[in-house]
């Protein structure tokens, strides 16, 4: 039986990694923790969880309509942790999209609320 590497790039397998926090069994106790299960969901197609994990007080300026077809028209293949401190983690999530690579580099800010971590906003590279 084969192991099934975690999308988060963790290299480590899914069932010990980022499927935990996706069933609700665990809570990210990070902000890289709840990062990088949230580029798993986005591979993963798990719109709930990236619904869930926003801050409630920024879902209205997001639809899952949209969230479930950016997840959907890209192929993720890889996340690169480029800076993790505090409340802050800069990343960069490659993809496809048809036959052309791109990277998708941000700074996501994350906020803690009544002990959970959420994705509060991000800044975008060019």
């Amino acid at each position: 039986m084969s192991t099934i590497l975690c999308a988060c790039c963790s290299n480590e397998s899914y069932t010990e990694c980022c499927q935990p926090y996706h069933l609700g069994a665990l809570v990210a106790q990070t902000p890289e923790q709840l990062m990088r299960s949230r580029y798993a969901a986005y591979a993963l197609h798990l719109i709930d969880y990236l619904w869930d994990t926003t801050h409630p007080s920024k879902r209205h300026l997001y639809s899952k309509a949209d969230m479930g077809k950016w997840a959907k028209d890209n192929h993720w293949i890889g996340l690169e942790v480029v800076h993790a401190k505090k409340d802050v983690v800069e990343f960069k999530a490659f993809y496809h999209q048809g036959l052309k690579r791109y990277v998708h580099h941000e700074r996501s800010v994350f906020k803690k609320d009544a002990g959970k971590w959420y994705y509060f906003s991000g800044a975008h590279f060019h």
